[in-house]
């Protein structure tokens, strides 16, 4: 999507990329290709259950990977729990007739604020840790 060079393939896709976003199908991402990405590479592989790329190979081709999947097994699980229930309560409480960037926002640094000590191996919280929802939830309703 942000590229004005000639593509062809995930392969040359991925030659220098920063980012990539994978909700499609597991195993079409081999290390090479994440080797061949730009230096600290973010890869959110989410497919289920198999990611574009496990979170074992990906770590093992880059140091500098920012990793994460859709599965509960690893760090870093992307999973819609760690945004709506917060979103939805500080709305409710607020009063909201809708959700606003601003509200967006809010919650995505909330959530970010769970994270106690981020690193390259964690940069979101545990999908069931307590503190998250209410976190959220307060933010929401402030930003509203």
């Amino acid at each position: 999507f942000a590229t004005e060079r000639e593509v062809h393939t995930l392969e040359e896709a991925l030659v220098g990329a920063d980012v990539f976003l994978g909700l499609s199908r597991g195993g079409l991402v081999s290390p090479d290709m994440i080797r061949s990405m730009g230096a600290s590479p973010i890869v959110f592989a989410l497919a289920n259950p198999e990611p574009e790329i496990s979170y074992k190979e990906a770590t093992a081709a880059r140091e500098d990977v920012i990793m994460a999947t859709g599965r509960s097994d690893h760090p870093n699980q992307v999973n819609n729990v760690l945004a709506f229930p917060g979103i939805f309560r500080g709305a409710l409480d607020a009063g909201a007739q809708r959700i606003t960037e601003e509200m967006k926002l809010a919650a995505a640094r909330a959530l970010a604020a769970c994270v106690e000590s981020p690193t390259a191996d964690l940069i979101l919280p545990d999908a069931l840790d307590s503190r998250v929802a209410p976190r959220v939830a307060a933010a929401v309703a402030e930003a509203s």
